[in-house]
């Protein structure tokens, strides 16, 4: 593949490359890239891991007009999650371009302080279709200067019913834009939006040229009484690290985290009825190891970057090949090896022999096999605890706390190693911790006592 030094980025964007160590492109920047810098619309069928928020990234910085602020450039992104990692991918590769201003603008959050950063107009706005939608609506965001649209994750998008306001949101930028598209897959909704969006796009599919990641697939047959027990069992013999756990519906995910707990393993739920502030708090704990096990809905899931996933498992089979393999993607990233287990009743035979049809016909090699349920392992009686507890603290960025202060607090007038503290995660009005199970009550206790540089904040265990 050749070298970012090849394409005419600007010296600030090669500049920051280099800092990042970014030098040899990958297949998607290397066939998207020299289209966007030549202003043409793109249409890309690229997964998860590709590099595309860096190709795009790319594209749009580089038509961006820094003495102009306003917005020239809009990605919408199926998730605030997601919106939020290509948020700070865009502000890593801008870092040297001066006063460069990115906004994200997400749903699930308070809308006065959005509409306040909007009054300040920034170059960049990285946000989900709804709460887009809804900032137009009340006419305190303008698109009229819009240089560059990006739709990312743009069947995600359409799943979780963003259509309408994709489309409303089109219809209000110039038709003079240059317009991105990036997508897993491309069904027929999504070949309609494209043709009503983009002006003779140059086409990229880089799906078939990724490399198939090393994922130990295994299928399991259990009666759908034993799923529970059966579950259990394979995460007691495995033992990874960390995990995800896929159901078809929010009842099931609610129903096997009871299942887990009784087997002593830690385990938290994410689905559509969890309002945003558990969700993020459900996502910091799983992040810093305070859990060891994510029992998740497909929808609650997606947008998700969870970085050294060991194992992903199917307690229900997907309804089709292509959520298949976003499923057990999400393990055997950065050249590791990766673990899919399945769980298979009597009537879900037929799906499990067309994924597994499908699978060997895309990829003869495929590590695939039917397997006997693991004999007990001694280590089971132990459970599966997590390595890590959370302490949340009811202060953040509002009250000007930074992650330094609260590992200050901790090694200082709480007396505990370095190597006790785990992740910090700084929320606007709240903090995250995570701290080695063994310390975290007399971390707590202390933060209590002692407080974080002289004041005193709410702290809890959760």
């Amino acid at each position: 593949m050749p070298d970012f030094s090849a394409l005419p980025l600007a010296a600030p964007l090669l500049k920051a490359l280099t800092t990042l160590d970014f030098t040899t492109m990958t297949p998607v920047q290397a066939q998207a890239l020299p289209a966007m810098l030549a202003g043409r619309d793109l249409i890309a069928q690229a997964p998860t891991g590709s590099g595309k928020t860096i190709a795009f990234g790319l594209g749009l910085l580089q038509r961006l007009d820094p003495a102009l602020v306003k917005p020239q450039a809009l990605v919408l992104c199926p998730t605030r999650e997601l919106a939020d990692q290509v948020a700070s991918v865009i502000r890593r590769l801008a870092f040297d371009i001066a006063n460069l201003k990115v906004l994200t603008l997400t749903g699930g959050i308070a809308l006065a302080p959005q509409l306040a950063s909007l009054r300040k107009d920034s170059h960049v706005i990285v946000g989900t279709p709804g709460r887009v939608q809804e900032m137009l609506r009340k006419h305190a965001l303008s698109l009229v200067k819009l240089r560059t649209l990006v739709l990312d994750e743009a069947d995600r998008m359409l799943d979780m019913g963003f259509e309408e306001a994709i489309r409303e949101i089109v219809g209000k930028t110039p038709p003079s834009r240059q317009s991105l598209l990036f997508s897993a897959t491309f069904p027929e909704p999504i070949r309609e939006i494209a043709r009503k969006t983009l002006r003779a796009p140059f086409e990229v599919t880089i799906a078939d040229a990724v490399e198939r990641p090393a994922i130990d697939e295994h299928f399991f047959e259990i009666d759908l009484a034993r799923k529970p027990a059966a579950l259990a069992a394979l995460l007691l013999h495995h033992r990874p690290e960390s995990s995800v756990v896929f159901c078809n519906t929010r009842r099931d995910v609610d129903d096997v985290v009871e299942a887990l707990g009784g087997h002593g393993i830690a385990a938290l739920a994410l689905h559509g009825d969890i309002d945003q502030r558990d969700r993020d708090e459900v996502l910091v704990r799983f992040a810093n190891r305070s859990c060891r096990v994510l029992v998740a809905s497909d929808v609650a899931a997606r947008g998700l970057d969870i970085k050294d996933l060991a194992a992903v498992v199917n307690y229900e089979l997907p309804p089709d090949i292509d959520i298949y393999r976003h499923r057990i993607g999400r393990t055997a990233r950065a050249g590791k090896t990766g673990l899919a287990l399945n769980l298979v009743t009597p009537r879900e035979m037929h799906r499990a022999h067309e994924l597994e049809k499908r699978e060997l016909e895309r990829y003869p090699d495929a590590r695939l096999q039917w397997s006997k349920l693991p004999a007990p392992n001694a280590k089971a009686k132990d459970g599966l605890p997590a390595t890590m507890a959370t302490l949340r603290i009811d202060g953040g960025k509002t009250d000007k706390l930074r992650a330094g202060d609260i590992l200050g607090a901790l090694t200082g007038d709480a007396g505990l190693a370095a190597d006790a503290i785990g992740k910090i995660d700084i929320f606007p009005t709240r903090s995250y911790v995570a701290i080695a199970r063994g310390v975290a009550d007399k971390a707590l206790n202390r933060l209590r006592a002692s407080g974080i540089k002289g004041r005193r904040f709410r702290t809890a265990r959760i």
